[in-house]
This record gives structure tokens, sequence and C-alpha cells, in this order.
């Protein structure tokens, strides 16, 4: 039987976070027969957009995988809706509204993972004099450069609302932290400074937030074993956590049990005097499981090269897309790059045409760039970057280095 003990406090008609977290940007068109509400439609917007499919194809651990059954950031991101949907449902939250953020929470992240991640993070404080955080590259995704296309035939912004763009930039799912609690009034999210600089504005952000954690932990442990990267001794140390909670009747610390026992003592123990909290005893199991997969997985000697790999990649593609900027023009000279690189030449003017130029015909979305200034352009290759797939990204790379 639900608890429903958040039911006072969820994001519906009445609540007075109402107006402020259904609020757009700009107004967005509406069709007289609509049955969706506000929340499911920004759900239904992310799921069409381009950024949500590149995903399949997007590091989750283990970069560019040719496994089917390891996990990729598209699979993450269900994944996190399930969980978040469950809790939220639990406690009496809005379910359309943790969808919402939890499928859209990684849109925009970089290629390769946090490997990719902190490549581009370089480059950003290099050329840009900026920080890098994906959570705050998938708040531009979504506002700035993801687009779709309305009833009349333009490509226009996502437009999604505050509470799931809020969602989005504060999700950073990475931290230790117990007992959460949303902030009590809208802010300006592009003043957030870096990760975890604010708790989320509703308690469904604060559902997806922890679910983030709950969603990766143990599915890691399984990409793990399906990748084989663990050793027996490792696995001695895996029964070692798992001897210290057998009186839970957690006998295997597999990625169901871990997910239905965090899921289960989560409901158990939030209040809204409480937060959205877990009980000591499973924050201590989280805490364990963490340090194993970092010390165990992430850290794992074979992904070390292909950290370099990455950085390489990376590296280079930005490094052949500013050297054939004209000096004089500041424009991407296409005709000298596309002799040697094609496929990047193409794909990158494509871009430009997109969010630099002037809106053409049936292009509505947010112009992003004056080429006439180096800084921009450096910021249209970055985003060109960022937003690839790691396929993507390795075919272009091969492009580059091939003669």
């Amino acid at each position: 039987m639900p608890k429903l003990s958040f039911s006072q406090h969820a994001v519906t008609p009445g609540n007075f976070k109402w107006t402020s977290s259904v609020k757009r940007i700009t107004e967005i068109y509406n069709r007289p027969d609509d049955i969706r509400s506000d929340f499911a439609r920004d759900y239904n917007r992310i799921l069409h957009c381009t950024a949500y499919g590149r995903l399949k194809h997007k590091t989750q651990v283990f970069f560019a995988t040719k496994n089917d059954h390891i996990c990729t950031r598209i699979e993450h991101v269900n994944h996190v809706c399930s969980v978040s949907y469950t809790i939220a449902n639990f406690l009496g939250l809005n379910t359309e509204l943790t969808n919402a953020i939890a499928i859209g929470h990684d849109l925009g992240h970089a290629p390769f993972g946090h490997a990719g991640e902190t490549a581009i993070k370089v480059l950003i404080k290099e050329h840009l004099k900026d920080n890098f955080w994906h959570e705050k590259n998938s708040l531009r995704f979504v506002d700035q450069i993801e687009t779709l296309e309305d009833p009349d035939g333009n490509q226009k912004n996502l437009n999604l609302t505050y509470a799931v763009r809020d969602g989005i930039i504060c999700h950073c799912g990475e931290v230790d932290e117990n007992g959460l609690f949303p902030r009590e009034e809208p802010i300006d999210l592009y003043k957030i400074q870096k990760p975890n600089g604010v708790p989320p504005y509703t308690w469904e952000g604060c559902v997806v937030k922890v679910s983030d954690k709950i969603a990766y932990l143990g599915r890691d442990i399984q990409d793990a074993l399906n990748a084989k990267i663990l050793t027996k001794k490792d696995l001695k140390a895996l029964k070692s956590i798992m001897k210290k909670y057998e009186n839970d009747r957690i006998k295997r610390l597999n990625n169901t049990v871990i997910m239905h026992n965090l899921i289960v003592d989560l409901c158990k123990n939030s209040a809204p005097e409480k937060g959205i909290s877990i009980s000591p005893k499973y924050v201590e199991l989280m805490n364990s499981i963490k340090k194993f997969n970092y010390d165990h997985i992430y850290k794992h000697y074979r992904l070390n090269t292909y950290k370099e790999y990455v950085t390489l990649i990376i590296n280079s593609l930005f490094d052949v897309l500013l050297r054939h900027r004209r000096k004089t023009t500041g424009l991407f000279d296409y005709h000298n790059a596309s002799c040697h690189y094609p496929k990047l030449s193409k794909h990158f003017s494509e871009w430009l045409a997109k969010y630099g130029f002037e809106q053409g015909r049936n292009r509505r979305n947010q112009k992003l760039y004056n080429l006439d200034h180096e800084k921009d352009y450096k910021q249209a290759a970055i985003d060109f970057i960022s937003g690839m797939t790691d396929q993507f990204a390795i075919m272009m790379f091969q492009e580059v280095i091939t003669f």
C-alpha cells in the first residue's frame, strides 16, 4: 500500500511551486485536443530529440563497448526513470515530473563518459577560461541546442519547464549525502557555479538525484562481471561487503538485490520532516559499494589506456577544427578542410549553419555563435564534440589520422 507521505508536497496544481515549476523560457504552441500535462509533454519532447537517441552510443563506464549486454547511457537514464518512478509513486510525488527529469538528466553528456568530460573540461579551461561539468552541459543542450519540429515545420528549441530543467542541472548523483531537501525559491539556473552547488527546487528533483546513484552502483558491478575485469580477489572483497548485511536477506550483491533493498529502505525512511533519506546501515552499504567500484572498476588498469585514447581523440578533433578557422573571416575553411576530412567538415559545417549563421527558412532555434569572435568559434567546436557519440567521435578521429 503506497505511503503517499509526500502527496501534499507533490508538484501538482495547487502547490505553491506549481506556477514557477511549469514556466517555460518562451510560450510554447498548444493543441486544443492535447491530453498531456506539461511534464508529460516534456518527457515526450526529450524522448523524440536527437540527443536522447545518441545516448545509446555513449559510454556509461566502458568505452565504445561492442558487448550488447554492457550498459550504455540510454539504458542508464531509463534505469533512473524506473527507480525514481517507483520511489515517487510510493511517496505520492508527481511521477510525470520524475520521468521527465530522469530521461533528460544526461542529455548532452560528453562522449566516453567521465573520461571524455575530463578531456573537454581541460579544453574549456584553457581556451574559454570557463568550467565544464556534464550537468551544466545537459542544461545547455536542452535549452539552446536540441530542437524539434513544430506542427508548422519550424525547428525550435525544446523549451522545457523550469522544474525539469532544474532537476537536470541539479541531479549530480556522485555526491555522498543523505536527507535531501529541496530549496524554497526558483533561481537563475545559469548562475549555478559547480556540481551539487544547490539542491533541486522540487522533491521530485531530489528523488531523481538519489535514484541516479541507486541505478548505477549495482549495474556497474554487473557490467564489470560481464567485461571480465573483476578478479577472484576482487570478488572476495565484494563477498566481504555482502557478509555484513546477511541478516538483511542480502545473499547476493547483484543489481536486482542492491536496487531493491536501497529503494525499499529509502521509501521506509523518507519523510517530509526528514527529507529523502536512507537508513544509516544502508548509507554504509551504498558507500561501501561505491568505494569498491572506484577501487576495482573505475580505476582498473585496463581503463587507463582508453582514457589516454579518449583524450587523444577529443584533443585531435578540436585541434583540426581550430586549425581550419580562417584568420581573415573567422569562418570554417570548408574548402581546404574537406579535402582531407570530408565527413568531419560536412558535419561541422552543418552545425555552424544551424547555430552560427542567420536563421534560415523553418529554422527558429536560438543562434549561439558570432563567428567573428574566436572564442565563439572555439565554443562551437567544443559543443560539436561534446554532443558526439563514442562511435561517431572514433569515426571522425579515424578520418583525421587516415591518409
